[in-house]
């Protein structure tokens, strides 16, 4: 009896030397994302989030993540200053790889999913080739929210040249005085975008807070600018 214990124990000993000898599966946390694998063949997938992405198995097209970095998608370094040609010819780039007219005889899932990518990729260019929206963007990416018309603290003498602005515009339509408002507002929005470079430039977000906020009534008041100039 003596002999049969012996054994059990000596079993029992090798087992636990095998258990604290075997490699241990590695921690990943709950935060940790789950690999991600094609929706069509299950191959895992490389990573580049935001970017349209193919499976390199059966080369299906991947869904949009879901936030992802406009200037990352854009290839634009994360800067107010953007390379206005670059970001065309990345976009032209873009469209040619995931449009809907490509992808006619895939599955559904997949045209779906051009469809997506197609108007991420307008949504990106239209946001960084602005610099008002860009600006904004910019501001969102680092945590800043965007002045309210409603607590803008624009000084008094910008506030009189708005109204001023507006006022002209309730006139009845004058062809010469509409030329005269366009190439004001040409000439703030320029100097304007300027003052909000060097505020980006030297990371004051405040400062570039207040000067997109005046951007955005010159923008205001370009949009009335050209519903004038309508023909009625």
């Amino acid at each position: 009896m003596r002999a049969a214990l012996r054994q059990r124990l000596g079993r029992l000993r090798w087992a636990l030397r095998l258990s604290e000898a075997a490699p241990r599966p590695r921690c990943v946390g709950p935060g940790s994302p789950p690999a991600l694998r094609c929706w069509s063949c299950g191959s895992p997938l490389p990573g580049a989030e935001g970017l349209p992405r193919f499976c390199p198995g059966c080369r299906a097209l991947q869904p949009p993540g879901p936030r992802p970095d406009l200037f990352r998608l854009m290839d634009c370094d994360r800067s107010f200053r953007v390379d206005a040609q670059q970001l065309q010819r990345r976009f032209r780039s873009l469209q040619r790889a995931v449009h809907p007219d490509r992808f006619g005889r895939r599955p559904p899932k997949e045209q779906y999913y051009s469809e997506q990518h197609s108007s991420l990729i307008n949504k990106a260019y239209q946001t960084l080739l602005n610099p008002l929206s860009r600006g904004l963007y910019l501001l969102e990416l680092n945590g800043v929210e965007p002045a309210q018309e409603t607590d803008c603290d624009a000084d008094s003498v910008f506030l009189t040249e708005i109204m001023e602005i507006n006022e002209k515009l309730a006139e009845p339509k004058n062809e010469d005085i509409l030329e005269e408002i366009e190439t004001l507002i040409k000439v703030k929005q320029e100097e304007l975008t300027k003052e909000v470079t060097a505020a980006f430039e030297r990371d004051d977000l405040q400062e570039a807070k207040k000067l997109l906020a005046k951007m955005k009534y010159f923008a205001n008041l370009e949009d009335k600018l050209k519903n004038k100039k309508i023909p009625s």
